[in-house]
């Protein structure tokens, strides 16, 4: 029930060879890094990826910058990051683009003789304050389509990152990522929290990872697969298999046919 995705390779820098193997491996999605400079919103024709969509039968989801700071203390800064998100809203939902997954920043930190201080918990109002400006912008830029914002568990939530998410889970217009590979390298401590709030779990990033290395092909690492593979099996889920070379993806995709998960 679950559509699987891949997402564009740094190997692969034409749009359409990243759509043919998507259709060669029987991938549903594509989900564009805009960490390359091709997937920028001002690099993006709307008629050339919808045509591609067409042609290879195939829809989009969106990565966001992993730099993305809406939070960012220069009010500057922070309006130029609000401002790209919301014009990446409008081409998602030109393009039928149904998620934008993010990652929550956590700011700088000071390193002190006994202990790390972030900045936003330093200044957790205003923090809040600018996350709650965020919020409220992408839902009136979203307004009643189904387009959702997914957050993205990372190195591990900090106390202030998961009253941040609290809050924005308030909004109809955000919903959750599971990474499986970042949370195996953060012990799982996040998964508390993620499964607590599982009716907003929507998009999931698979690979497979040995200690703390990770984005490794599917089934070649230690991670209990088919557990998160039956939580995300669920309709209107989406789960990218995020290795990043085309070998990883092909062994990957091998993998789950030789599960009967395919």
């Amino acid at each position: 029930m679950v559509d699987l995705g891949m997402p564009t390779l740094i190997e692969l820098p034409e749009l359409e060879d990243c759509a043919a193997l998507c259709r060669e491996l029987g991938l549903q999605f594509l989900e564009l890094n805009m960490d390359l400079p091709q997937y920028q919103v001002s690099a993006i024709d709307p008629t050339r990826f919808q045509a591609a969509a067409e042609a290879y039968g195939l829809y989009y989801t969106i990565h966001l910058s992993e730099n993305l700071n809406v939070c960012a203390c220069d009010p500057l800064v922070a309006e130029a990051y609000r401002h790209t998100v919301e014009l990446t809203i409008h081409l998602a939902k030109r393009l039928h683009i149904p998620v934008l997954n993010m990652h929550l920043s956590p700011g700088v930190y000071f390193t002190l003789p006994n202990r790390r201080v972030y900045v936003f918990e330093e200044y957790q109002d205003s923090y809040l304050q600018s996350l709650r400006i965020f919020r409220d912008e992408c839902e009136a830029a979203i307004g009643q389509t189904d387009l959702k914002i997914c957050v993205e568990n990372t190195t591990g939530y900090t106390a202030f990152q998961q009253q941040a998410l609290a809050m924005l889970l308030e909004s109809h217009a955000f919903a959750l990522t599971l990474d499986i590979g970042h949370s195996h390298r953060a012990a799982c401590r996040d998964e508390p929290f993620l499964l607590e709030h599982s009716k907003r779990l929507h998009h999931f990033h698979l690979h497979d990872a040995v200690g703390q290395w990770d984005h490794l092909p599917l089934g070649t690492g230690e991670i209990n697969l088919k557990k998160y593979l039956a939580l995300a099996n669920h309709p209107g889920n989406r789960a990218v298999l995020e290795t990043k070379s085309v070998d990883g993806l092909r062994q990957s995709v091998t993998w789950l046919q030789a599960q009967h998960l395919f």
